[in-house]
């Protein structure tokens, strides 16, 4: 078997998308089937952990078997965190049982890194290599966080969210005014039909510091609700999508001016808003930046980028790397640690 050959089974069950994928020499992805949970969770405007975990070991053998078919596998992958206790436990029983059976070692990886290398994919392949140094954006339901990134392994985690994550403020927004779950698409939706002036809601850039914060425009448009009646949702919805995005933009732009980079990628659900996108590259084209973005198809959690994070994580750890025990411990607060170097 070559390197090229070298294929490897991905799991992902962090949340609420129960996902398989293969992916061959680093490079051909083969299949990347993901089974969505959001008629699960729907009627409760997020995600309830208890039916998350179940629909994943409800769905999870028939997921893998779809993704898997009749192909041949050397590794097995899994998300062990950050992520739910119960999603993360299904996940790596899969991959344990899946190793045992197929008599491939078995890898867990950070979830987290894989949206910051699910940039690298385009039309089911790994065609976008990334540049280094970079600063990466990794903006989701879960997580808002700042890393500056000098190559696999290699980060310098900058801030993070204190409080909501900025697609948790999205989906909570959704649900003040009424709008249907995910709350992202939704008032992307609506915002397309107001005025992103309409109202000033906070930016809160926090001076001094690289981390993030949005709850505060969160309880803003709640008061807004209170106060205005009747209310404007699309003007509400263009306002607070304007505030959000010109705060993740602005932080990340600092960040690399900051490390005077020449790349940026930006990985995670949030990651596929065309505002944004549009601002991200507009103040990225300014400074000569070029700029990654996850395919919109692959935003959110999928098990290709866990696959592919895999084949990240052997890369660098080399020829032996499979030889080695590999911690597969699920941890549900996992965090990237800093390069120390």
């Amino acid at each position: 078997m070559t390197k090229k050959d070298f294929t490897i089974l991905g799991i992902e069950s962090t949340c609420d998308e129960t996902s398989a994928a293969v992916l061959r020499g680093g490079k051909y992805l083969l299949s990347n089937v993901v089974y969505s949970q959001i008629e699960e969770h729907k009627k409760y405007h997020g995600v309830v952990p208890e039916l998350a975990s179940r629909a994943h070991a409800a769905k999870i053998a028939a997921v893998i078997s779809q993704a898997l078919g009749e192909e041949k596998i050397d590794c097995v992958a899994f998300a062990n965190g950050p992520g739910l206790p119960g999603g993360l436990m299904v996940g790596r029983v899969a991959a344990e049982t899946l190793a045992h059976f197929k008599q491939v070692p078995i890898l867990g990886v950070n979830h987290l890194e894989g949206h910051l290398f699910a940039c690298e994919f385009e039309d089911g392949e790994v065609k976008n290599p990334l540049g280094f140094p970079l600063i990466a954006l990794i903006v989701s339901g879960g997580h808002t966080e700042l890393w500056y990134v000098k190559g696999y392994g290699q980060y310098k985690v900058l801030g993070r969210t204190r409080d909501d994550a900025a697609g948790e403020a999205f989906d909570k927004v959704a649900k003040l005014l009424g709008l249907a779950y995910p709350g992202g698409p939704q008032v992307s939706a609506q915002a397309l039909k107001g005025r992103r002036d309409a109202i000033d809601f906070p930016r809160p850039l926090l001076p001094g510091t690289w981390e993030f914060s949005f709850s505060g425009i969160k309880t803003s448009v709640s008061y807004y609700l209170r106060d205005h009646q009747p209310v404007n949702v699309p003007d509400v919805c263009a306002s607070f999508e304007q505030a959000v995005c010109e705060t993740l933009v602005k932080k990340t732009m600092l960040a690399a001016d900051k490390y005077k980079v020449k790349h940026i990628a930006v990985g995670g659900g949030v990651a596929a808003n065309t505002l944004l996108r549009e601002l991200m590259q507009k103040e990225a084209q300014k400074r000569n930046i070029q700029t990654h973005f996850v395919p919109r198809t692959m935003s959110s959690d999928n098990a290709a980028m866990i696959a592919l994070a895999a084949w990240k994580k052997l890369e660098y750890a080399g020829p032996n790397g499979l030889e080695k025990k590999c911690n597969i411990n699920i941890n549900p607060n996992m965090k990237v640690k800093n390069w120390e170097k």
